[in-house]
């Protein structure tokens, strides 16, 4: 049968507030694995900061970062893995494989806005159970340092929700290949490996050939991590630091804009065998 596209609604605050606090708890009911999770994150971070270490050698800046950046570069990433699922999600592309996305399709909201709302829970849970962890123990035992004052926190803060919400479009246009393919999950190893190199995530962009950096510059995965990272050391500070935000939100607007139109596309061709 073909399925029914859903109708305009209004935005329904109260009921997104709600999923995104579900998505929020949910992160809380094994706080075990959690806590294995940040210990495996730690043993690779340690493992990233002495090859890093080691690029450095007697030189006492790379490309602009000292060895105290690069560690507290290794702090931030190793923090926003899970936050920011740095490797990958594919919660939506398994609903339309498994036919479960119908029966999103008959409740009273916008699909692309419950996912948005259930992710940003699900990435606020594992910075608090992870994230924050990871930075405190990466500040206690190596040092890693921190915005300063007003002017370095606010604009860092606005970065990294900008952050989450371009990686979160765009992880949810590459979980729309389902609509179209029953191996989607090819589509998503290939795209996670460009957002972990694309982001910063593997290596700072900084640290890379100057021909590489001006492509990713007109792309949208620096927005997706390294702006923010570059934020929180201070490369980036004052109108530089505002304009980066300005692309940030622009890609942010632009990919929204995107999910949404193939989302609509997707669920145009979309059949759900027996209804």
């Amino acid at each position: 049968m073909q399925a029914a596209l859903p109708s305009i609604r209004r935005p329904n605050v109260a009921l997104y507030a709600s999923v995104a606090r579900l998505g929020f708890r949910r992160q809380f009911a094994y706080p075990q694995a959690a806590l294995w999770g940040l210990i495996t994150n730690l043993f690779f971070g340690v493992l990233r900061i002495a090859v890093l270490v080691a690029l450095f050698g007697q030189t006492p800046q790379v490309a602009g970062y000292t060895v105290q950046d690069a560690i507290t570069y290794t702090g931030l990433t190793q923090a926003f893995i899970m936050a920011l699922s740095l490797f990958g999600w594919t919660d939506f592309m398994r609903t339309v494989h498994r036919g479960e996305v119908a029966s999103d399709l008959l409740r009273p909201h916008d699909l692309l806005a419950f996912w948005a709302a259930q992710d940003a829970g699900r990435a606020a849970g594992q910075f608090v159970l992870r994230g924050l962890p990871m930075l405190a123990l990466f500040a206690l035992v190596w040092g890693a340092t921190f915005p300063r004052g007003l002017d370095g926190w606010l604009p860092t803060t606005l970065s990294l929700l900008l952050a989450w919400a371009c990686g979160f479009a765009f992880r949810f246009l590459v979980n729309c290949a389902a609509f179209w393919s029953a191996d989607a999950v090819g589509f998503g190893r290939f795209a996670w490996a460009v957002l972990g190199l694309g982001s910063g995530f593997l290596m700072p962009l900084a640290f890379f050939p100057g021909w590489f950096q001006t492509i990713l510059a007109f792309t949208p995965f620096p927005s997706m991590m390294n702006t923010t990272v570059e934020l929180w050391l201070g490369v980036r500070a004052g109108p530089e630091a505002w304009a980066a935000l300005a692309v940030q939100l622009g890609w942010a607007l632009l990919l929204w804009a995107l999910a949404g139109f193939v989302l609509s596309r997707g669920l145009r061709r979309l059949e759900v065998a027996g209804g």
